[in-house]
C-alpha cells in the first residue's frame, strides 16, 4: 500500500508549488499556505486545500514543509502555526537558512515535540517541476522513515548529511553546494558579457568549450537564456543574492575568505539595484554594463 501523508507546505513560491504538485500527484494530500494567498491558490486546481492561516494548513498534518525566504521568516511562519501543530509530526525544514539559524529552528521543533529535519533541497524550477530535485537532509531515523515517500515525490534522490538536524549538517553541505552554484552562474553571465564587448560571438564561445572538460550543461544553459534575453526566474536573482549573503556569513564564522563570492554578491547587488531582482540569477549578466 502506498504510504500517503498528510502533507502541510507553507510557502508556495517557485520551489514550494513545483513540490506541491508533485506531492499531489504522488497521491499526498495536501493542505498549502502562503503570506500572499494569491501565490497559493492555483494548486486549488491541483488538488490542494488552500488555507488562510498557517496554523490551519498545519493542523492534522503528519509532515509539515516550509520552503520560505530565510531563517527569521520561517521562523515567524512556524510561531503563527503553533496552535495548529501535532506532537509527533514531523517538520521538513527546506528553506536555505544561515548556519545560526538551524539550532534556532531545530529548538522551537523540540519545544512543540516535532522531529525536526534540516532538509534543503537542491535544484530550480525545472528539476523541481519535474520531481527531480536532490533533497539534502539531517534528522533522525523515524524521521527517515517518515519522510521517505515525501522525498520520493520531490527529489530523484536524498543525501542524508546527519542524524541530527539541529548541527546544520544538511544547510552547510546546501551552502557549499549553492556557492558551486553561483559561481557557475556569474562565470557564465560575465563570459557572455566579456564575448559581446570583445566583438566575438557568444555562441562561439559556448561551442568552443562544448563536450570538452570546461563544459558544463548549466553554461550551456544559463549562456543561451542570455543570449536569447530570457530571464524568466528559474531560481530568482534577489533569492540567490541572499544565498549569498548567508554563504559569506556562514565562511566569515569559519574562518574562510571567498573573494569570489564576495564578488559575485556585489554583482547581484548591482543587478538587483538595476531592477532585475525578480529575474532568473542569469541577470547577473547586468551587471557587467558599465556606468
Amino acid at each position: 500500500m502506498a504510504d500517503h501523508k498528510n502533507v502541510a507546505l507553507l510557502g508556495t513560491g517557485i520551489m514550494g508549488a513545483a513540490m506541491g504538485r508533485n506531492l499531489l500527484r504522488a497521491g499526498h494530500a495536501l493542505r498549502v499556505w502562503n503570506r500572499t494567498r494569491a501565490k497559493a491558490e492555483p494548486l486549488a486546481a491541483d488538488g490542494a486545500e488552500v488555507c488562510g492561516t498557517a496554523a490551519e494548513a498545519v493542523t492534522g498534518a503528519d509532515v509539515v514543509i516550509t520552503m520560505l525566504y530565510d531563517g527569521p521568516a520561517t521562523l515567524e511562519t512556524m510561531r503563527e502555526a503553533a496552535p495548529g501543530l501535532a506532537p509527533g509530526a514531523v517538520w521538513l525544514q527546506s528553506t536555505t537558512v544561515g548556519v545560526d539559524d538551524v539550532p534556532r529552528l531545530a529548538a522551537f521543533g523540540e519545544d512543540h515535540g516535532l522531529l525536526f529535519v534540516d532538509g534543503p533541497v537542491l535544484g530550480t524550477r525545472a528539476p523541481a517541476e519535474a520531481g527531480k530535485l536532490t533533497a539534502i537532509a539531517a534528522g533522525p531515523a523515524a524521521a527517515r522513515e517518515a519522510l521517505a515517500s515525501v522525498h520520493e515525490a520531490i527529489g530523484q534522490r536524498t543525501v542524508w548529511a546527519a542524524d541530527d538536524g539541529s548541527t546544520a549538517a544538511a544547510t552547510r553541505l546546501k551552502l557549499v553546494c549553492n556557492n558551486w552554484t553561483l559561481a557557475l552562474t556569474h562565470a557564465a553571465a560575465e563570459s557572455v558579457a566579456l564575448a559581446k564587448g570583445l566583438g566575438v560571438d557568444p555562441q562561439a564561445f559556448l561551442d568552443t568549450i562544448k563536450g570538452g572538460l570546461m563544459d558544463s550543461g548549466y553554461v550551456q544553459l544559463k549562456g543561451a537564456a542570455i543570449m536569447n534575453g530570457d530571464f524568466e526566474p528559474s531560481f530568482a536573482l534577489s533569492n540567490a543574492a541572499k544565498d549569498a549573503r548567508l554563504i559569506i556569513a556562514a565562511a566569515e564564522a569559519a574562518g574562510v575568505r571567498m573573494d569570489l563570492t564576495e564578488a559575485g554578491a556585489e554583482r547581484f547587488r548591482r543587478a538587483e539595484a538595476a531592477g532585475h531582482g525578480d529575474e532568473d540569477m542569469a541577470a547577473t549578466y547586468f551587471a557587467s554594463q558599465q556606468g
